[in-house]
């Protein structure tokens, strides 16, 4: 069952990439059966008591095809077929973070610049603001990565002020890159589908982000007075201890560091505003070059063909889940278009907005993504559902709005619901229990940033749409 589940994750990727460039209807039909020979695989190796969610999701979309008239063996060929892209991208995303533990960026990014870090409310502004930007390489792996970072800066400070400091810098930090970050998948899915402009969306995301960001450190700092601890001192106490730590190549390592980030989003960024490029099908190859590049520069081949043994030994194994709750999200949104259900949604939607004429879809919308977080799905999952079924429905609303909306309720969800990944492996760092770590620190924190959403968000309504 591993290794069939190896080789059928392997083989939907290469699949996939050679009949987006060569369409071959043949081939296109063995990707599906990959892809249902990986969902085999999966379930199997990891037991129907554990594969409940993609179970559920799979049997729904059988059932609307079944009930809606369609046949079955279609709806399953063509719903494994439609997240594609997004598994393409899971797929192959891993090898940024194989770049980044080459060496000990983390580290030398810190200690090059002490004087940015010197107080409590600058350290947690640069590790909010770092988190952002490590997840570019990590995706939710920079929590646990950055925990460790940071618990080993302040390795003498002990006590729940200090570990909601961490958490709570480190969630809200991971959770705003969802609002921008180009290789956060939830992203770059929701433009992908809504058709939005990547340009417009990155930055009235990062705009949000920031205002995000600022809300976080001035409760942050409320934080800090009713817990009567004085975080600035324990801060420059461990700064002291870390700079006689100092090495003399840290800058250089700094300066690597910028430079692997702008080589990699760069390339990014330049096919799509020169070709048009996809942005699902532009990124995993990028990454590929930019590895293979990385490896070659660094005369590193032995290390790259180690590293991509393990991977496929080891780390795929793990995707074999995720992969399958993606297939099964692609024959219930499948099984759905073939509905009335985008009708019946809009028509829904005029009912509410005619009796409740102060409330809007962009209003409504983040609630959605949130009451689907607390069920347990996850960010990227929320998000192909979402933004899947949207994409059938007519708004009179310009699509980047709608991406910041359906994006802000990813950023709620990631910071309260005890019931995802990025707060369950919070939890599983800092000992502190999820639900703690999510709903009590941070409630008043959602609140205060969808306000602050909604107030750009309906005023691009009001006076510019």
């Amino acid at each position: 069952m591993a290794w069939g589940l190896r080789v059928t994750v392997v083989l939907y990727a290469i699949l996939h990439f050679y009949t987006y460039f060569h369409p071959q209807s043949l081939v296109i039909q063995l990707l599906a059966v990959t892809g249902g020979g990986l969902f085999l695989f999966a379930l199997v190796r990891t037991g129907a008591r554990q594969f409940k969610l993609p179970l559920i999701l799979f049997t729904i979309g059988m059932i609307i095809t079944d009930w809606s008239g369609h046949n079955i063996t279609e709806g399953m060929e063509n719903g494994f077929l439609l997240m594609r892209d997004i598994i393409g991208l899971l797929i192959i995303i891993p090898f940024i973070s194989i770049v980044l533990r080459e060496d000990d960026y983390l580290s030398a990014v810190l200690r090059a610049a002490p004087r940015l870090i010197d107080s409590s409310r600058k350290l947690y502004t640069g590790i909010t603001l770092f988190t952002q930007v490590i997840a570019h390489f990590l995706l939710f792996g920079v929590i646990p990565m950055l925990y460790e970072f940071v618990n080993d800066f302040l390795k003498n400070e002990r006590g729940e002020a200090w570990e909601r400091f961490k958490g709570t810098a480190l969630l809200r930090g991971f959770a705003l890159s969802t609002l921008w970050v180009i290789s956060i998948p939830s992203f770059i899915f929701a433009v992908e589908t809504m058709g939005a402009s990547l340009w417009l969306a990155m930055l009235q995301g990062f705009f949000l982000a920031m205002v995000g960001t600022l809300i976080a450190v001035v409760f942050s700092k409320f934080e800090e007075k009713k817990s009567g601890v004085s975080l600035t001192e324990g801060i420059k106490e461990e700064l002291s201890e870390i700079l006689r730590q100092q090495e003399t190549g840290d800058r250089k390592k700094a300066g690597e560091f910028v430079l692997l980030f702008v080589s990699l989003f760069g390339p990014i960024f330049l096919l799509h505003a020169l070709f048009a490029a996809e942005l699902m099908i532009t990124i995993p190859l990028v990454i590929i070059v930019w590895g293979l590049l990385y490896y070659t520069v660094k005369q590193k081949g032995n290390k790259l063909w180690e590293e991509s043994k393990r991977y496929v030994v080891n780390e795929t194994l793990g995707k074999g889940y995720q992969l399958s709750v993606m297939l099964s999200v692609g024959t219930l949104i499948y099984s759905l278009n073939q509905t009335n259900f985008a009708e019946n949604a809009v028509v829904l939607l005029e009912v509410v907005e005619q009796q409740l004429p102060v409330v809007n879809f962009l209003s409504l919308l983040p609630f959605i993504v949130i009451l689907l977080g607390f069920t347990g799905l996850g960010p990227l999952t929320v998000m192909v559902l979402v933004a899947g079924i949207l994409t059938s429905i007519e708004l009179p609303y310009p699509p980047e709005l709608i991406v910041l909306a359906v994006t802000s309720g990813s950023v709620i969800s990631i910071v309260l619901s005890p019931l995802i990944m990025p707060t369950i492996v919070l939890s599983g760092s800092n000992g502190i229990n999820s639900f703690k770590n999510g709903i009590v620190f941070n409630w008043k924190f959602s609140l205060v940033f969808y306000a602050a959403v909604q107030v750009y968000v309906q005023g691009v309504v009001y006076f510019v749409t």
